[in-house]
């Protein structure tokens, strides 16, 4: 703690990032210096309902109001100041999904999270009308599937968006939505800040037949770039935030962000050759592009960096939910013996233990598919750990075989996209808890994908400090400043480094060997899928 410090939160020359993640809700507080004051969190899980991965919006609010309440006191704590203002506000939220509200504000259907697709049928239809891949978890698919199931709310809606428009409509009372965010819903021309002319004429024509008397202009929030202003928190907002009521309404925000665009932002990598990989419940991959992709691929998501320039996506649906059920187990395990642990120690010592195992796992084999995967064209998922009766059944080696599977599926996207359009990145930038484990994560991300992976200082920060650093953009840009410049300059210019790992040609080896098996296994997981019916506690 510094007086300097202590001044800035007093004065309000701060920066305020809030990202609903899938699992966990953070908010980060930021000075001019872009280093984080002090930080707020709380966890959240999604539910399954009727076949829909969800949640009901007073978990969005709980969760929400819990976590700023915890950045608070340790604003409290650590500065001993009361949090009254912030200098810009940021919102970030998981991508994508279906969240459809009437005239009145009234949400009009369950919350669609990006872990619900549509059928693959749809995907292609949508594809095919418009010129241009609708990926199955898309707002637009959502939106087409409910129109062709004769949905009675489809005629009734007023206003669509996704998680972080949502919660920022809310806060602010402005309808409206960052590029990258936006480019998940519905294709967009970045640069023009609005929702692609030509597809929107023709997808209005898909939906003339079910008597819709609005466009999708009507329905869908206003396209803005980072750097925009967006709207103020009002003071019913401020309450929805801090029910104590210490919170000032009236503080600029920036535009709402998905968790692409905040990961591009954290990680320096919105610029053209640079990529970054967010490990989490799902694992994506987001390149910036010196040009607009060529062809039309269902593994590729074409989307918009915060600042409207072309990018690709590379999304994963299944990351780390079999790893994370495995180590709940192995804690179940301590706490029997009488020796519990904490979860960081938890994952750092079985981390450790990983990179004790043989490079190809030992023989070991896992897919953590617990929904479908569009890229190995799956509509669902059965979890499946497979050995030979000779395998190197060890602790060390089924830790490697987790961390390895988790990339199996990147690395496949990876390689499809340098094939059919000659892309290549430079760097990696890994960010996310994942990667809070020095040197393991990263490690064997660089072997799995041949290209050399970087971790912030920062990483564990993940999406929350890239909306507070949008948020200071905002604020604090100079005239003509563009964010790729603001970043390179004045928030990396220092460096920053945790690590940078390259590719281990023996580590990369092994991994190849890894692939081939894991490839077999993935026609015993069609087999899984098309033999194991649904099965729910209490059948």
């Amino acid at each position: 703690m510094s007086s300097q410090q202590t001044k800035w939160i007093e004065e309000g020359r701060t920066a305020l990032g809030i990202e609903a993640g899938s699992t966990r809700i953070k908010a980060v507080l930021i000075g001019p210096d872009h280093k984080v004051l002090a930080t707020g969190s709380s966890r959240w899980e999604n539910r399954y309902e009727n076949g829909i991965w969800t949640y009901d919006l007073a978990q969005v609010w709980e969760g929400i109001k819990e976590c700023y309440a915890s950045l608070k006191r340790e604003v409290s704590e650590q500065y001993g100041v009361r949090l009254v203002r912030v200098g810009r506000i940021g919102i970030s939220a998981m991508m994508h999904g279906y969240m459809a509200f009437d005239r009145q504000g009234k949400q009009l259907a369950p919350f669609k999270t990006w872990r619900n697709g549509v059928p693959s049928r749809i995907s292609r239809e949508l594809t095919e009308k418009l010129g241009f891949h609708i990926p199955e978890r898309w707002s637009c698919a959502h939106l087409y599937l409910a129109a062709l199931n004769g949905e009675e709310h489809v005629k009734e809606i007023a206003y669509m968006t996704t998680l972080s428009g949502y919660i920022h409509w809310k806060l602010t009372g402005r309808r409206c939505l960052g590029a990258c965010d936006a480019s998940g819903m519905f294709p967009v021309e970045g640069k023009e800040r609005c929702w692609h002319r030509e597809m929107a004429e023709r997808f209005q024509e898909l939906l003339k037949p079910f008597g819709v008397s609005w466009t999708l202009e009507d329905i869908f929030p206003e396209i803005l770039l980072a750097g925009d202003e967006a709207g103020s928190l009002t003071w019913e907002g401020a309450r929805l935030l801090d029910p104590e009521g210490d919170l000032q309404g009236g503080i600029p925000c920036c535009p709402p962000e998905g968790d692409g665009g905040t990961g591009m932002t954290a990680t320096n990598s919105a610029s053209a050759r640079k990529g970054n990989i967010s490990v989490g419940t799902s694992i994506f991959a987001t390149l910036a592009l010196e040009k607009e992709i060529r062809g039309c691929y269902s593994q590729i998501d074409q989307l918009a960096t915060p600042a409207g320039r072309p990018a690709a996506m590379i999304h994963c649906y299944n990351g780390t939910s079999e790893l994370n059920r495995w180590m709940k187990l192995f804690g179940e395990i301590s706490e029997t013996l009488g020796v519990p642990v904490s979860e960081d120690a938890l994952y750092e010592a079985l981390f450790r233990k990983a990179m004790e195992g043989e490079t190809d796992g030992g023989g070991l084999i896992l897919c953590g598919y617990h929904s479908g995967e569009h890229l190995t064209g799956f509509e669902e998922g059965r979890p499946l750990l497979a050995s030979w009766p000779d395998s190197s059944f060890s602790l060390a080696n089924f830790m490697r075989a987790q961390i390895n599977s988790l990339f199996a599926t990147l690395r496949m996207g990876m390689d499809f996209l340098k094939e059919k359009e000659g892309i290549t990145v430079d760097e990696i930038q890994g960010h996310g808890g994942f990667f809070r484990t020095k040197g393991v994560g990263q490690r064997l991300m660089a072997a799995a994908l041949h290209t050399p992976v970087t971790v912030l200082e920062t990483a564990g920060e993940g999406g929350a400090w890239g909306a507070a650093l949008l948020a200071a953009y905002g604020a604090w840009k100079e005239e003509g400043e563009e964010l790729e410049e603001y970043l390179e300059q004045k928030v990396f210019a220092g460096g920053g480094l945790l690590c940078r790992e390259e590719p281990d040609p023996e580590e990369a080896a092994g991994y190849e060997k890894f692939m081939e098996y894991y490839r077999q296994l993935l026609k015993v997981e069609r087999a899984a899928v098309e033999e194991l019916g649904g099965w729910h506690a209490g059948d």
